[in-house]
């Protein structure tokens, strides 16, 4: 009996310590609060406007298992047209933001657009936990639409810089593109922004953001 007892203390002991492993992992995926999309829209910059955005955010998020959250693309818009302009920073909350492996990105808003945030090409992840190829791979996709400043305001003035508010996929406009590798084709700020590093060349059609280094991909928060 008294070996029966023990060999059952440490078969019980066995799946205790098997246990936390599992629920960690699993707490962790639900945990997720910041990502970038594993795919784009597949019309270049046209989202469908931030509404679109913030939908295909959300169906990425609840296909990986992500439930109970409100996802929010991290895209500014302008007023140049007669609207009101939206800053990408004012729609995502306030944070902590982390990736499905359970790193933290940043700790708020301000630490988002500060120089100590945890956004590279290590943290950088998908919905579902995957790298993002960048500066190096084949192809390369580290080009992320913004249309943001550094600050992560709108664009002041007439000059689009988002692709006609997210709704252009053909050979005019211009969208900000952000780079989550953190590394350009030199070492100044802009090359190493992960949200305003350069503009889009030759529109807004997914050859054009192919052509930079890009495939149409964007961050989504959660903002509760």
């Amino acid at each position: 009996m008294h070996t029966m007892n023990g060999g059952w203390l440490v078969a019980a002991i066995g799946l205790l310590a098997l246990a936390p492993t599992g629920a960690a992992q699993a707490q962790s995926a639900q945990d997720t609060t910041f990502f970038v999309t594993s795919v784009g829209s597949g019309k270049g910059a046209d989202l469908g406007g931030l509404e679109g955005a913030d939908r295909h955010c959300q169906s990425l998020a609840e296909a990986a298992g992500i439930r109970g959250k409100i996802w929010r693309a991290y895209l500014s818009t302008q007023g140049s047209g007669g609207g009101t302009a939206v800053n990408a920073k004012d729609r995502i909350g306030r944070g902590p933001w982390q990736n499905a492996k359970g790193v933290v990105i940043a700790k708020d808003v301000a630490d988002l657009h500060g120089a100590s945030n945890n956004l590279t090409k290590q943290t950088a992840l998908t919905e579902k936990g995957d790298p993002v190829k960048g500066r190096g791979d084949q192809p390369n996709e580290h080009d992320m639409l913004t249309g943001s400043q550094p600050d992560g305001t709108a664009f002041a003035g007439n000059q689009d810089m988002t692709c006609g508010n997210w709704t252009k996929s053909g050979a005019e406009g211009t969208a900000m593109l952000g780079h989550h590798d953190r590394t350009g084709l030199d070492e100044s700020p802009p090359a190493k922004s992960w949200n305003s590093s350069h503009a889009s060349r030759g529109g807004c059609s997914q050859d054009a953001l192919k052509s930079t280094g890009g495939a149409g991909l964007f961050y989504c928060f959660a903002a509760n």
